[in-house]
């Protein structure tokens, strides 16, 4: 079932989805108003239709359909524009976002029905004695026409936009986000306390090789649980949702055996996705970041908001814990599987603009400023020394390339309020 749901939901996003929906309404609803008003005609009292006869119903709905289709064509050129913008400045990762926009694909949805009610409406116009106009669905006609072009204003100012940096970065934050909140857990919510087994115990068990490649998109915790308890099993995966599968590497392991049905709860594509696969998340606005400071592009702006964003979704983990991948049932193990990190998460962060900001030294600097926000907002000290570990690094590589005294003192500065900062928390802790 999670499989079917993630299926429909990933088919819900297409950009053809929502315009397709539309249209087959749209071809109902002009089949019910051609069917109500052969069986019941059209009341004296509804002086709001439609009165005009067959030449009028017919000029008006093809004007309507030819309109319509002419501005869909507009829209989607527009819309291909814009996507090649997007793959250029931003990275081609990022298409899907647009892709998926409900704005692009309501209103292009909007046109393309109004286009297939118009024309399906107009093949019920009849002439002969007496001639049959659709009054009902003649009006419902303007009324679609008068909404495409509230539909064209409307898009016209959503694309320009959509194709905002900042926005772009503002919404792979609420992304980032909730993979975030997916991810962990309340600190107050406990943990089973057992921890894992040593790596003897899952010597001689059964082993589990791809039978297929690809990206794991979903991973169904619950069945395996619900398997491995079945067949009194513990099992242990080696990969977790984002890792890609290569055919016949080794997946899992099964102590005594493996349980039935393990594939079952591993849906493998193509395409990384959202959701459970938090590294994607944080990948997406990393490459912003990369590519903004390539000498292509040179724009350290952007990489600075990538990097706020970064620390904005640092600060709220601090009433949250990860998950440690261990599941028990009773007292018996069950379940084993790798999870992402908070040392992970930072690596996906901070590694890739360290690298390509070390000669920058703006970019360096605030990527110590929003480290050091971090480590006062976080007060696990594990998590506190990952900090201080790319802190280092990022000093490292910046004084390595930085020739300008004056941006070597300011990095040096900013360092040494981070190594303030840590070291105070550790006296207190000491007391």
């Amino acid at each position: 079932m999670n499989r079917l749901l993630f299926r429909l939901r990933e088919l819900s996003v297409q950009f053809w989805f929502i315009p397709a929906v539309m249209t087959v309404l749209a071809l109902v609803l002009a089949e019910l108003g051609v069917k109500l008003e052969e069986t019941y005609g059209v009341p004296k009292w509804l002086t709001f239709v439609y009165g005009g006869g067959e030449t009028g119903a017919r000029s008006l709905l093809g004007a309507i359909a030819a309109s319509s289709i002419g501005v869909a064509g507009t829209v989607f050129s527009i819309t291909i524009a814009a996507l090649s913008y997007a793959a250029g400045s931003m990275g081609p990762r990022l298409l899907g976002n647009f892709t998926s926009d409900r704005g692009n694909q309501l209103t292009l949805g909007t046109f393309i029905s109004t286009f297939a009610f118009s024309l399906y409406t107009l093949r019920a116009v009849q002439g002969g004695d007496p001639p049959f106009v659709p009054h009902y669905n003649t009006t419902a006609a303007l009324v679609f026409g008068l909404a495409c072009v509230g539909m064209l204003v409307y898009y016209l100012a959503h694309i320009t936009g959509s194709i905002s940096m900042t926005r772009v970065v503002n919404s792979l934050r609420n992304d980032m986000r909730q993979a975030l909140m997916n991810a962990t857990e309340q600190q107050d919510q406990g943990s089973s306390g057992a921890g894992a087994p040593p790596d003897n115990f899952w010597d001689g068990g059964e082993e589990l090789h791809a039978p297929s490649s690809g990206y794991l998109q979903l991973l169904d915790t619950e069945l395996l649980l619900k398997k491995t308890e079945q067949d009194h099993v513990a099992l242990r995966l080696l990969v977790r949702p984002g890792d890609y599968v290569f055919p016949n590497s080794l997946i899992a392991v099964g102590v005594p055996r493996l349980p039935k049905g393990v594939m079952d709860a591993l849906t493998l594509g193509d395409t990384r996705t959202t959701g459970q696969d938090l590294e994607y998340s944080v990948r997406q606005l990393s490459e912003v970041a990369a590519r903004a400071l390539s000498p292509g592009v040179n724009d350290p702006v952007t990489a600075i908001d990538v990097i706020d964003r970064f620390g904005d979704a640092l600060c709220s983990l601090q009433d949250r814990r990860w998950p440690d991948g261990i599941f028990y049932r009773g007292e018996q193990l069950r379940l084993v599987m790798p999870v992402t990190d908070f040392e992970g998460l930072l690596a996906r962060m901070f590694d890739m603009i360290r690298q390509y900001g070390a000669g920058s030294p703006s970019v360096t600097i605030r990527l110590l400023e929003v480290l050091t926000v971090t480590a006062s907002c976080l007060h696990d000290e594990q998590r506190r020394a990952v900090i201080r570990r790319h802190a280092d690094m990022v000093r490292e590589d910046a004084l390595r390339v930085t020739e300008n005294s004056g941006d070597r003192a300011d990095i040096e500065q900013r360092y040494s309020t981070l190594r303030q900062l840590l070291l105070g928390r550790e006296e207190v802790l000491r007391r």
